[in-house]
């Protein structure tokens, strides 16, 4: 993993966290005025344990272990909170607010690349809230009740030290391997003049187990034994903030970090913008007769400026919601870590692509499915080493994440060098849960569409990373929402590869519109790869479809009206998008092509008018609402073998009523 890489990712994880420590610190002020108050204690007590473990987990994928431990305390004692073992106290509260404020100082140091302060004491004192009853010190059980029961006392003192902590021995570690000795009657941090902390735990036993606890000395661990009755133990004094120690914000200073509504609105108000210059336009092409040439020509020049300066506008606005996809490409190297020592796999991956820009509202949404996709490389693609050597195939596998544009769309690649799928298996689930068996099963996109068939897996088991076979379904139709398709192509014992193409943008893009009949449609330019113009004469019927000559093959034609339903009257010659590329190429015939413009993307969210084939509409100027189509899925519609048909026509009609 290159330097600037990690830098990249740290950035994003200072300013991760300072949102975190920004909202913990809002929900403590709730929670101290709350005290007492149970139904309202639990919202916030809920609120502040999300912080704590998002800011646990993101610690631990940059390895910042004094940050990640502590807010595993604070976990721990909010956890007590919400099992009612402990009473929200100002005590607590107190400890709260400390472990907020050496959280920061811990991840400021860390940004700083200072030594960062130590957690042992605060640690402590939180460990002895969560473990007491009412969040505070609980009293020793008293020696003349204590020797009734027959039982012994020893008291063991806990140094921790650097070296133990590396190697996993902790405060935790002790207490528990002393409970499996004897009964803990007490628990107590204390602090050496010269600073050190150490933990006294006083426990009881029903025999001389001297042997026992000696054994817990072993391998450097330091404990001093002595015999004896439990004493009263006191908690530490609430530790004070540190003294010269001001890391002030742990986000990186040139990030600014602006709310996605705020950045929508501003989108909206462009959109509106783009809108009435089409209108503009519209009305100057109504009364250019009307106009002496040469004032023509200087509102024509003003009309140019105009959408010369709204272009860049827009182009610019655009790149403030532009992010890199390393976003997400950061946070994969971490999760094929933990799933290969899980799994005991040795996988490497490879990361491509990942300066590829991508808007920010579509990161978010891929996180999931990507990283869903990484997962099930890992679960169902990767063999084990000894079967990977017995194939003669290296032992470490190799994922590939990727990502690149073309025009308009980008793509998102995940690859592995597995065993590949297997059809036989797959189609023998799918007939044994009752899901339909394509015509052609090699065909790869009929078996992706079995594997993202709700409910279907080939997992026997659930386990943390499949089996539930809810996941694929929902990659599927995260990325379908987002007007992309996902594409598979599998070869047995080489390797398995998902494709995502996405557009760039859901807002603002660039469109030719094509008319059928007397309607128009909007195309997105980024799924077009050329237009063409088909004479009439040159298509030819093969097998119920049609054909024309291209490029010295074959390309299949679809005609629009007649998926639509719409009447045309024949013509000597036609255009059509040509969608796809090689073999997979297919042309999407129109009457004819009438322009090329911007169109601001409206999404049809309403289930009962939402159809396959339209992303959304849009307003061209005139004050008519233009379907925009999604020529790849309407393709794939098409050609799918295993359906047969692409739908009721009767639907898209209404769709343009």
């Amino acid at each position: 993993m290159s330097e600037g890489f990690f830098d990249g990712f740290l950035d994003d994880y200072f300013a991760e966290c300072e949102e975190h420590l920004t909202g913990a610190r809002r929900a403590l002020l709730a929670l101290e005025s709350s005290i007492g108050d149970a139904a309202a204690e639990r919202p916030v007590i809920d609120e502040l344990f999300r912080y704590f473990h998002s800011l646990k987990g993101i610690s631990a994928m940059v390895e910042l272990r004094p940050a990640e431990e502590l807010a595993h305390h604070l976990e721990d004692y909010l956890r007590a909170l919400r099992q009612r073992e402990v009473a929200v106290t100002p005590v607590g509260i107190e400890v709260l607010e400390q472990g907020i404020q050496r959280l920061g100082a811990v991840i400021g140091a860390h940004r700083s690349k200072q030594t960062p302060p130590s957690t042992d004491d605060l640690a402590a004192r939180i460990a002895s809230l969560a473990a007491l009853p009412g969040g505070l010190a609980a009293p020793a059980q008293s020696a003349s009740a204590a020797a009734s029961s027959g039982e012994r006392f020893w008291t063991c003192t806990f140094v921790p030290t650097r070296e133990l902590m590396e190697r996993g021995i902790g405060v935790d570690v002790i207490r528990k391997k002393l409970a499996e000795v004897g009964r803990i009657v007490d628990a107590a941090p204390r602090v050496a003049p010269d600073g050190t902390i150490a933990f006294a735990f006083t426990v009881a036993t029903t025999t001389d187990d001297r042997e026992a606890l000696d054994e817990l000395m072993a391998d450097g661990i330091v404990l001093e034994l002595a015999g004896g009755a439990a004493t009263d133990g006191g908690l530490l004094p609430v530790a004070q903030p540190l003294e010269g120690t001001h890391f002030g914000s742990v986000a990186p200073s040139h990030v600014v970090r602006v709310d996605m509504t705020r950045l929508d609105e501003l989108i909206q108000s462009v959109g509106d913008l783009v809108i009435s210059r089409a209108r503009l336009v519209d009305s100057l092409s109504r009364i250019e007769r009307h106009v002496p040439s040469a004032e023509w020509r200087a509102i024509q020049e003003n009309t140019l400026a105009i959408d010369r300066q709204l272009r860049m506008l827009r182009e610019k606005i655009m790149r403030v919601r532009l992010v890199p996809i390393g976003e997400i490409f950061r946070r994969m190297p971490f999760v094929v870590r933990d799933l290969a020592r899980e799994s005991g796999r040795k996988v490497t991956l490879e990361l491509r692509g990942q300066s590829t820009e991508i808007d920010k509202y579509l990161i978010e949404r891929m996180m999931d499915p990507v990283v869903h996709l990484v997962r099930n490389a890992v679960s169902h693609g990767i063999e084990p080493a000894e079967e990977r050597i017995a194939k003669g195939k290296p032992p470490d596998g190799t994922i590939t994440l990727s990502a690149s544009t073309v025009g308009e769309v980008f793509t998102i690649e995940v690859m592995d060098d597995g065993h590949g799928i297997d059809a036989a298996a797959v189609i023998a689930q799918a007939r044994a849960v009752g899901l339909p068996i394509p015509l052609d099963p090699s065909d790869p996109q009929a078996l992706l569409a079995l594997i993202c068939a709700p409910g279907f897996s080939t997992t026997a088991d659930a386990d943390r990373v499949s089996g539930r076979g809810v996941g694929m379904a929902v990659v599927k139709s995260t990325v379908e929402e987002l007007s992309g398709t996902i594409r598979l192509e599998s070869t047995p014992g080489v390797g398995t590869r998902f494709f995502i193409d996405l557009p760039l943008t859901l807002a603002i893009t660039d469109a030719l519109i094509g008319r059928v009949g007397g309607e128009s449609f909007a195309v997105p330019q980024g799924a077009v790869r050329e237009v063409i113009e088909i004479a009439s004469a040159d298509v030819r019927a093969l097998e119920q479809n049609e054909v024309v000559p291209y490029r010295g093959a074959s390309l299949p034609i679809v005609r629009l009206g007649k998926l639509l339903g719409i009447a045309e009257e024949p013509v000597e010659r036609f255009h059509a998008f040509v969608i796809g590329t090689g073999s997979a190429a297919v042309g999407l015939a129109v009457h004819r092509v009438v322009g090329h413009r911007e169109i601001v993307v409206r999404a049809i969210t309403d289930p009962l008018v939402k159809v396959a084939g339209i992303s959304g509409a849009t307003d061209l100027g005139d004050g008519r609402v233009v379907l925009i189509l999604d020529p790849v899925l309407i393709v794939r519609l098409v050609c799918d073998r295993a359906a047969r048909s692409v739908g009721d026509a009767s639907t898209w009609g209404r769709m343009l009523a």
